[in-house]
This record gives structure tokens, C-alpha cells and sequence, in this order.
């Protein structure tokens, strides 16, 4: 049976790793994980901004130490990989710590009106990128980039000039995912320039689905399963009251991880324009897994295709079942909910557009350059075509149409 293998490693990559793994030999304490290095991590964080600024440490203290556990125990981490971990709680809490000290100089930022944003949801690998940076050719939406995600209130200090200089010049750089991982580039391609989905700037509350893309987390997601992520949802809208600049463009935005969180999507943007994509369900869980395991393969030397596979159907059901909860609650009469089919959007893509639109009540604007425009600047497949097939990841096609019958059954798009 064919099993999927990671990508192999340039000779500058393998460097690094090398290089990474002879500072862990040499100094182990620098590679520690665990519930027991929480305290050295949240002293990293607010050396500068102060512990203060963190709040209740019930808020965030138990999904730090969840998270710190779980990649200790499960996440067959290298020494990138470790501190890929430790970096990520440290950016989180530092950024948590910064909105406390930007709200507490600023308290008129809390009080910026948020219209309804568009929201692009639904499975992984379904469609959701290229319609949203297609969208985000329009200059009356306004699709966050990684700059917006991981540092909003640096990229609010920026002039609109200053800060196109900025991404250009982060741009000219390598990008380091791809250095170390080029596969990527063709499986999810990346970069300063190009908008981003919210995950990038959640967790301030140490909640985060987006995660368990980039390590194996099994016990933190299973705990994760069972948290409110109010406040977490309430610092995404700080978020984008930080980065409002007055223009009243309306936000776009994307995330397969909205999908399980609806009900707190809903609640913080009411009127919401929900914009879910579907696609057959084999494909997406299977390219999910594919994402999932080449993303990983950047921060362990141990991922296992079927267990990935195990994973990403164990999670996708969770939250299609989570999300099919949503639209027979009472909350959702506070949304906009669209619902699109990969097929149709890869088939005709100016009908599908035109129908967001008419969704988000917004005049349509020229689809044939928007798309002409997209395609010149990032050509389907023109960073290679991200093949796969389910059965690497061990993924039986008839049992998982079995499995999920009851996700496919109640939401098949009418084309």
C-alpha cells in the first residue's frame, strides 16, 4: 500500500536542521517543552510590556500549558520544530500583552465600529484561498496580511505607502517556511504580500484550531474541543478595531478554522455574511491531510501519513458536525450564510463571485479583470500542482462517504 513520505529536504534545509540539532545537544534546557516551562516562556513574553497586560491567567494559562504538554508528549518535534512550539506561545502572549497596553493608551480603539464582514469558511482545500484573494483584488474589501495578523498594532502606527514598503521589502526576503519546506509553495502558497487567514492572529487566548496544522497536537485539540472561544473572538475583533484606518472598506475574511466556531463568529459580527464552500468529501479531507502532513514534515522528522489521515477525519467531522449545530440554532438568523460548490466555483468563477456579492449586498465590480488580474499575478499551479492520493494517509473513500453522509446529506449544494 502506498504510504505518503515527506518531501526530501533541500541541502540548505538539511543545514539548518543539522545546525538546529547540534544546539540541542549542546544546550538541552533551550529545548525544553512541557506544562513546566510555561513560567520561562510567559517571562519572555512581557519582558518588555509588563505581566500585567496578560489579565486573568485563567483566560490563558490553561490553554499555555495545554498546548506546551501536548507538543512535549505528542508532537515528535526536531529542534526546529521545538522552537517553532516555544516561539508561537511567546508571539501569542506578547501580542495579548500588547493589545492590553494599545486599548489601555487608546480606549477610543474599543469602541470602533465593525461593520458585518464577509467570512470565507468551510473544509480545508476547498476553494477558500482562491476565492479569497481573488476578493481581495477589490480596493473596497480589505483581506488582512501576515504583517495585519502577527503585529496589528505596528502595521496601524504605518502610513498605507509605508506600509506596501514594508511588505515589499519582508518580500525580497526568503521566506523562511519555504526555505526550509519548498513543497509549500505548491501546496499552500505563502507570503508578505498575500492575504491570510485569521488563525495567523488568533490565540491570544492561547485557543487556536490553526494549531494542530503545523504539529501534531492531539491532546490539545481534544481539549481544545471542549473550550468557549468567546473571548477568543472578542480579541479577533479588537484585533480589527486596532487595524481600523477610517476607510469603512469592509473586512474580508478567511478561515477553514470559523468553521466549528459559527455560533462566537456570529455573535461578534452580527450580521456576518458567511460564505461557506463545499467540495466532494474525499477531496478535502484527503488534500486537507496532504496540507496537514507536508506542513508538519517542517517540524518533525516522525509524521506518519495514516496517522495524519486518522486525524484530519476524526477533526473534520467534529467540525462539520459543530457547524451543521450552528444553522439550526437561533443564532444563526444573525448571519448570511452562502453556500458554494468547489466545482462550480472552478467552473465558472464569475457566476460564483457575482453570487457573493448579491449575498454581502454589494454592487459586483468588474469579475473578467478581477479574475484576469488573479490569474496573471498567481496562475493555478504555478508553483507546481500539490498532488496526493487518500489512500496515503489511509483514508478508505467509501467508509469516510459513509462516516460523513451526514454533513454531505444536509448541505448538497444546489447547482
Amino acid at each position: 500500500m502506498t504510504r505518503w513520505a515527506a518531501p526530501e529536504r533541500t541541502g540548505t534545509a538539511r543545514n539548518i536542521y543539522a545546525s538546529a540539532e547540534a544546539d540541542r545537544a549542546a544546550h538541552p534546557d533551550r529545548y525544553r517543552l512541557g506544562a513546566q516551562t510555561a513560567d520561562g516562556l510567559v517571562e519572555r513574553a512581557t519582558g518588555e510590556h509588563g505581566v500585567e497586560g496578560l489579565g486573568d491567567p485563567a483566560e490563558w494559562r490553561p490553554g499555555l500549558e495545554q498546548y506546551l504538554e501536548s507538543a512535549a508528549t505528542d508532537g515528535r518535534l526536531n529542534a526546529v520544530g521545538v522552537r517553532h512550539a516555544q516561539d508561537a506561545a511567546v508571539g501569542k502572549l506578547r501580542a495579548r500583552s500588547i493589545f492590553d497596553k494599545t486599548l489601555r493608551t487608546d480606549p477610543a480603539v474599543a469602541q470602533r465600529s465593525i461593520a458585518p464582514p464577509i467570512v470565507i469558511i468551510g473544509g480545508w482545500r476547498t476553494g477558500t484561498t482562491f476565492l479569497f484573494r481573488l476578493l481581495a483584488r477589490d480596493p473596497r474589501l480589505r483581506a488582512p496580511r501576515p504583517l495585519e495578523l502577527y503585529a496589528p498594532w505596528r502595521a496601524a502606527r504605518m502610513t498605507p505607502d509605508e506600509r506596501e514598503r514594508f511588505v515589499e521589502d519582508q518580500a525580497r526576503q526568503p521566506n523562511p517556511l519555504q526555505l526550509l519546506n519548498p513543497s509549500m509553495a505548491a501546496v499552500h502558497d505563502s507570503g508578505p504580500l498575500l492575504p491570510e487567514e485569521c488563525v495567523l492572529g488568533m490565540g491570544t487566548t492561547m485557543r487556536n484550531w490553526g494549531f494542530s496544522s503545523t504539529m501534531r497536537l492531539d491532546g490539545y485539540s481534544s481539549w481544545l474541543a471542549t473550550q468557549d472561544f468567546a473571548a477568543e473572538y472578542t480579541n479577533h475583533r479588537r484585533m480589527l478595531q486596532i487595524l481600523d484606518d477610517g476607510s469603512d472598506r469592509r473586512w474580508l475574511l478567511k478561515a477553514p478554522a470559523h468553521t466549528p466556531e459559527l455560533g462566537h463568529l456570529a455573535a461578534t459580527y452580527p450580521g456576518v455574511c458567511i460564505v461557506h464552500l463545499h467540495r466532494d468529501i474525499v477531496e478535502t479531507v484527503a488534500s486537507g491531510a496532504s496540507l496537514f502532513a507536508t506542513y508538519r514534515s517542517t517540524y518533525s522528522d516522525d509524521v506518519d501519513g495514516h496517522d495524519v489521515g486518522r486525524f484530519q477525519v476524526e477533526q473534520s467531522e467534529r467540525w462539520f458536525r459543530r457547524a451543521l449545530d450552528f444553522r439550526s440554532s437561533p443564532a444563526a438568523a444573525s448571519a448570511t450564510i452562502l453556500d458554494l460548490d468547489y466545482r462550480d466555483l472552478v467552473a465558472s468563477p464569475a457566476t460564483m463571485v457575482g453570487r457573493v456579492y448579491a449575498a454581502a449586498g454589494i454592487d459586483p465590480p468588474d469579475v473578467a479583470t478581477l479574475l484576469a488580474e488573479h490569474e496573471a499575478a498567481q496562475p493555478r499551479h504555478g508553483k507546481g500542482r500539490h498532488r496526493y492520493t487518500p489512500e496515503e494517509f489511509g483514508i478508505d473513500p467509501d467508509a469516510l462517504r459513509e462516516r460523513m453522509a451526514f454533513y454531505t446529506d444536509a448541505l448538497t449544494v444546489q447547482r
